[in-house]
């Protein structure tokens, strides 16, 4: 089963290289979409295999080493295969 995922991560998420975790991990589970920084969070839009979205999903709880992640939102959307990549912005 595939999914679309919008994840905005909040706490100490700025200054810890939490997009480029994000980016390695999502490169490296196949998932596809975009990670970037708004204000003080961090903002994810992301489609692939369920599996690899939940892997992608537990590490947003924990971060990078230096982040404190204080909580996670988490919205579940339609799949439309329209990323051919994972990018940051």
């Amino acid at each position: 089963m595939r999914r679309r995922v919008h994840i905005r991560i909040k706490g100490r998420v700025q200054g810890v290289f939490f997009r480029a975790a994000i980016e390695e991990q999502a490169k490296k589970l196949k998932i596809k979409g975009w990670v970037r920084n708004t204000g003080d969070d961090v903002e994810v839009l992301v489609e692939g295999e369920n599996g690899s979205i939940q892997d992608l999903l537990e590490f947003c709880i924990i971060g990078p080493k230096g982040a404190k992640v204080t909580s996670v939102d988490i919205s579940e959307l339609p799949y439309t295969s329209e990323f051919e990549e994972f990018r940051k912005e």
